[in-house]
């Protein structure tokens, strides 16, 4: 059978299409990459019952996403489109169900940065601001890339094969601090590119957008987080709930 990997999309509370109204949205790329790996893409809106959704999942995809906010005041300059609140608690809460029942996660992007949280780190909210010196990672050409430098003895590393790797960016706010997790992949000018939580069946973060990559990369990465998905996967003495991380 198909994994079942569940994806919350993004919640809009702005009436941003209609007038007071709410809406729930996700770029398609993320099913469609899910989909294209063997593994069964569901929707997940915010909702009360997370431990129900994590019982019923076998895997997570947390993936991109608006602003976390910051903890700090920033220059006038700064804009933050930042994420509901509801949703914030939703992902979270979500996000440490699953590592709870051992379940495989994938974060992209905004996805990452929640996972870094998750294991007590820390985030850069502006690139701009926190790291002088930085290259510019809201890259707005779809074909713009920059190269990485992934460690080659890491899960991401077994993956992707290669000690260097070329990737799209999107994003103004950056991993500062992986906690409890390690970092496996940065940019030449320091960015944390890539998180992996130790232990686990399969929780890793990424920076960039591989749902927008080449059909190989993405065959790679999303194949590996879907096979890791499959209930053959899991080790021996994995009961309901995992350890917890």
């Amino acid at each position: 059978m198909r994994p079942l990997i569940g994806i919350p999309p993004c919640l809009d509370e702005q009436g941003r299409w209609r007038p007071s109204r709410e809406y729930h949205y996700a770029d398609a790329a993320y099913a469609r990459a899910v989909t294209e790996a063997g593994g069964l893409p569901v929707y997940l809106p915010v909702q009360d019952d997370v431990d129900a959704l994590a019982d019923r999942l076998d895997g997570l995809l947390l993936p991109g996403g608006d602003d976390l906010p910051p903890d700090r005041a920033y220059p006038a300059g700064v804009v933050f489109d930042l994420v509901p609140a509801r949703q914030v608690a939703f992902d979270r809460a979500l996000l440490a169900a699953a590592l709870e029942r051992d379940r495989p996660v994938l974060g992209i992007c905004y996805g990452m940065q929640l996972l870094a949280l998750h294991c007590g780190g820390a985030l850069h909210f502006d690139i701009a601001t926190d790291v002088p010196g930085a290259g510019e990672h809201r890259q707005s050409e779809p074909g713009a890339r920059h190269p990485i430098d992934i460690e080659s003895q890491s899960h991401l590393g077994s993956l992707l094969g290669a000690a260097q790797g070329s990737v799209n960016s999107r994003h103004h706010q950056a991993v500062a601090d992986a906690g409890r997790g390690r970092v496996t992949a940065r940019c030449a000018d320091g960015v944390v590119e890539a998180v992996e939580l130790p232990g686990a069946r399969f929780a890793l973060g990424v920076q960039w957008h591989p749902e927008s990559l080449d059909a190989a990369h993405r065959d790679r990465l999303f194949g590996g987080f879907v096979r890791a998905c499959r209930p053959e996967a899991k080790p021996a003495g994995v009961g309901a709930k995992g350890p917890e991380y």
